[in-house]
């Protein structure tokens, strides 16, 4: 191998690298995001010590490393999949979501974050706007809150009558039978965190200017309603825990074990394969001697502030 040839390696291998590490680097943008409550509120002593950073990051890797061979199953197989994630205010669900598609397509690995009922939609049937959302063949779907609004937020704050929520008890275990009978794989997360934890986190989330959009005046509402929140919840899971849809509790006190549990666990319900790829080779580029490329106008340009 020639000098020449050695420098062109090095310069490959590095822009290798530089690649990786830029892939990398929207996990760890994330990560540091979390890092900066340590520094925006004295009460560092309340928590636990979490799992080691290093174990963390290459667990997260090999577990979206098994997302992504989940996903090719699923669109190989023609499958549905529907993850519900619910919890409380500041549980950690959209946390853990993140990771989850982080590294996936986002035309077969989608998130469904339904805003509050319009007039027209109070009108429907109350399952009616969530089946607009539900999966086709090839596809997953990830609820972040789900049809069971009717039995936490709604019940809690007065949004619906005592008629429809216990209706909805009587309707949801049939809806939930036809969606596995129509093919879909359905699976029920609901993110456990203590009062002190939830306490600590909205005020991180008061303080902290680039998380202030996360608290709403529900979630202050929330706050002053612990106990009905908890009565719901015990209500909800007593009438919707169900042989063949169950429910799976989250211990979220902890995001970066709660994270690593999640997507572990979500593995293993599904019974994915990993598809076999067909290699891709690159063609060799088409190269006209007739075409040359006009110049671009200065003007057109982003200013390289960076």
């Amino acid at each position: 191998m020639t000098a020449s040839d050695r420098t062109s390696e090095t310069a490959k291998r590095e822009r290798i690298i530089q690649e990786m590490a830029d892939d990398l680097d929207e996990e760890l943008e994330m990560e540091l995001d979390d890092a900066r409550l340590d520094e925006l509120l004295d009460e560092t002593d309340m928590l636990n010590p979490t799992v080691d950073r290093k174990l963390y990051f290459r667990e997260l890797l090999r577990l979206q490393g098994e997302l992504v061979k989940l996903q090719d199953w699923v669109q190989s197989e023609k499958k549905k999949v529907v993850v519900l994630f619910e919890g409380r205010d500041s549980a950690g669900k959209g946390g853990v979501i993140k990771r989850i598609t982080q590294r996936l397509n986002p035309r077969i690995c989608r998130v469904a974050a339904l805003p509050a009922p319009s007039e027209r939609e109070r009108t429907q049937w109350y399952f009616q706007r969530y089946v607009a959302h539900l999966p086709a063949g090839g596809e997953m779907v990830l609820f972040d809150r789900s049809w069971y609004n009717r039995a936490g937020v709604e019940r809690v704050m007065g949004f619906c009558t005592d008629e429809q929520y216990q209706e909805f008890f009587k309707t949801v275990p049939e809806f939930e039978r036809m969606l596995i009978r129509s093919g879909i794989i359905l699976v029920k997360y609901w993110f456990s965190i203590t009062d002190d934890t939830q306490q600590f986190r909205f005020t991180m989330r008061i303080r902290d200017p680039l998380k202030q959009w996360k608290l709403s005046p529900m979630d202050v509402e929330a706050r002053t309603r612990w106990e009905a929140y908890t009565k719901a919840k015990e209500t909800m899971l007593e009438h919707t825990h169900l042989p063949d849809s169950p429910w799976w509790i989250v211990d979220a006190v902890d995001k970066k074990r709660a994270r690593l549990n999640c997507i572990a666990h979500l593995l293993d319900q599904i019974p994915y394969q990993e598809v076999a790829r067909v290699p891709v080779v690159l063609p060799d580029r088409v190269r006209n001697p007739d075409y040359h490329r006009g110049p671009i106008p200065p003007e057109m340009y982003v200013p390289a502030k960076y």
